[in-house]
């Protein structure tokens, strides 16, 4: 399927969901535009990732099916707790599927990633101020998905200079806009409830996956193996 075609069914995808997912009378259809996301870019990706790895190509589907679980989780968390739980778990295992992903990029070549690193420090400490009197008993689970997904953050940059520039960018802003992402989301569970929080956090998240997987694909378009 051409890039552009898909962009555009993509598009609607995701404008349907924050329709549905914003309004209490389209929660019915919301049960299919939110996984819809994530589905759709799990076939996009199967049908453009020919030149792929073999490793790769099954790594990056166990991201984004990690990622479908995480989202069908989270979609039930009004009616039990426990789902929040499930949908944390499941997206820290899609995380893990990227940093692996992205380490196998990593050929040993020297990569400053240091002012990143501080920088993703510094704005994770803060994040953790505000949210940490929510915590309660998630304090431990949320600290140690935080530490995953800035490692995600961290391990996209590492590509810096390994793959083709454009894959490389679009990886690497598509991890930020994950962490973005979450951050919208934890501090709407845990420290106070966002203004149209599902326009923010559906907006970021489904950029972020986008992105990510449209920089794989174009990350190896030359290679060969």
């Amino acid at each position: 399927m051409k890039t552009t075609l898909f962009t555009i069914i993509f598009i609607i995808i995701v404008t349907l969901e924050l329709i549905f997912g914003s309004f209490e009378s389209y929660t019915t259809w919301h049960y299919f535009t939110k996984p819809a996301i994530v589905i759709s870019l799990l076939l996009f990706f199967i049908l453009n990732a020919d030149h792929l790895r073999l490793a790769i190509k099954i790594t990056t589907i166990l991201a984004l099916l990690f990622s479908l679980f995480g989202d069908s989780l989270l979609m039930f968390v009004s009616n039990d707790e426990g789902f929040f739980i499930a949908g944390l778990v499941a997206f820290l295992l899609a995380h893990v599927m990227y940093i692996l992903v992205f380490l196998r990029d990593y050929n040993g070549k020297k990569v400053n990633a240091l002012p990143l690193i501080a920088l993703l420090l510094a704005y994770a400490a803060g994040l953790f101020w505000y949210i940490k009197d929510g915590l309660g008993d998630l304090l431990i689970p949320v600290l140690v998905y935080m530490t995953v997904i800035l490692t995600m953050a961290v391990t996209a940059y590492m590509r810096k200079g390994m793959v083709s520039q454009q894959g490389f960018k679009f990886v690497f802003i598509g991890a930020v806009f994950f962490v973005l992402s979450d951050s919208l989301l934890a501090i709407n569970k845990f420290y106070e409830a966002l203004p149209y929080s599902n326009l923010s956090i559906m907006t970021t998240y489904a950029a972020a996956q986008f992105l990510i997987v449209l920089g794989i694909i174009k990350s190896y378009q030359n290679s060969t193996t």
